[in-house]
């Protein structure tokens, strides 16, 4: 039996010719359908699962929202991408803006949302042009954006500043502090109103279940995966945007950009709320929520970075833990005091300063920080922790005995 075709979110002109016009887009997909209920249950059937970080089913958070029908919805298209190793989003958003915004406003359409907030990455000035000039585009053909409303706000360059809360507080507040009380954004949200808050990618899929249906898409079973997903690569200081099937293996992913199963050691799969697997392990893992699952990871922001040989996995893991604790939001102890203390002593092992002290000291506290944060970032952080001493136990407890390592370059921001 002929499987259904595979619809890319990158197909069309190469990505290095830049933003992909209104015209053109038209030309290769057509005109977007109308946003309406029967397109939830559509996203529901496709098992369509959030491209952020967080995987939730993504038909569940739409019915959430427009079953809230006694008040005026807003969408939040995502597009804050604050994660170091992760460049998709703003690629995305930069190549292929219109197919971004028709997924915003398939999505408001969908759910009964009056106003559509593009909330991008004060970094990402590529991406804030290309959906401004698409945007532009589309008013001069007479598709403009009117109903509803659109408006583009600058998200500040900070990790905790793509997370939904976080992203609805800065919007109403100018703040980007997460928060864990209720009401959530789809009861109350950007102006008190229920809010959809959702990743740039997440609504590119969305926009291509809407033309071609959820067939293509649906997960049938084991080895059956349909549909693509977009990740950074990262290998040898070179970081790569690539657009896989879903259940592409790691090794089909470094085939791809030129790595091999002997030049590395490790791979981190999902970026900084992520975890470290060894290359042995990893290598024939397939690349979706189902599999990971099993394999205890999640495929989180779209992060797959290689680990070279002759890095030091400590020294790596210190590096990040000491990104993630100068980015802490600042409002409990466990995040400002706890992450700060766990990425000192992670610091004096990786540098040669530490004790077996320090090592007892920190497989404690990951332990007694896990779930006491007013966010989650704490969590996302000793998670990945955790991860890094499970794989690189015997280079954590060479640094802290006998201050050796086999592996003695480090890495800087990229790992």
């Amino acid at each position: 039996m002929m499987k259904a075709p595979v619809q890319r979110l990158l197909g069309g002109p190469p990505i290095a010719a830049g933003m992909e016009s209104f015209a053109e887009h038209l030309a290769r997909l057509g005109p977007a359908p109308r946003g309406n209920a029967a397109m939830i249950s559509t996203l529901e059937a496709s098992g369509l699962l959030g491209r952020g970080g967080a995987g939730f089913p993504v038909g569940r958070k739409w019915r959430a929202v427009a079953e809230r029908s006694d008040a005026r919805a807003v969408v939040l298209v995502n597009g804050a991408e604050g994660e170091p190793l992760s460049a998709k989003d703003r690629t995305l958003m930069t190549a292929r803006p219109h197919l971004v915004l028709d997924g915003a406003l398939l999505a408001a359409q969908s759910v009964g949302a009056e106003e559509v907030v593009l909330y991008v990455g004060s970094a990402h000035s590529g991406a804030r042009a290309a959906l401004s000039r698409a945007m532009a585009e589309r008013s001069s053909t007479g598709e403009g954006l009117a109903t509803p409303s659109v408006r583009l706000v600058d998200a500040p360059a900070r990790y905790v500043a793509g997370e939904e809360t976080a992203a609805v507080h800065f919007v109403n507040e100018a703040d980007a502090r997460p928060t864990s009380r209720p009401p959530r954004p789809f009861e109350r949200g950007v102006g008190g109103q229920p809010t959809l808050v959702q990743n740039v990618e997440t609504l590119a899929h969305a926009a291509l279940i809407a033309r071609f249906g959820d067939g293509w898409y649906r997960r049938a079973g084991r080895g059956e995966l349909r549909g693509t997903t977009l990740l950074t690569t990262t290998a040898a200081g070179r970081s790569v945007v690539v657009e896989v099937e879903l259940g592409t293996t790691v090794a089909e992913v470094a085939a791809g950009i030129g790595e091999s199963r002997e030049s590395a050691h490790a791979v981190l799969v999902g970026g900084y709320f992520g975890g470290w697997l060894p290359i042995d392990r990893a290598w024939s893992l397939g690349l979706d929520p189902h599999e990971l699952r099993g394999a205890g990871r999640a495929l989180g922001c779209g992060v797959v970075s290689f680990l070279p040989n002759d890095v030091c996995g400590v020294r790596a893991t210190a590096r990040i833990m000491e990104y993630m604790a100068g980015q802490s939001a600042a409002q409990c102890g466990p995040c400002v005091f706890g992450l700060r203390a766990i990425a000192d002593a992670t610091s004096r092992i990786a540098t040669g300063l530490g004790t077996s002290d320090d090592l007892e000291r920190i497989g404690r506290w990951v332990g007694q920080l896990a779930g006491r944060g007013a966010c989650r970032h704490p969590d996302g952080a000793v998670g990945f922790l955790y991860s890094a001493m499970t794989v690189f136990g015997d280079e954590f407890a060479g640094h802290a005995r006998s201050r050796t390592c086999s592996r003695p370059r480090a890495l800087g921001r990229a790992a």
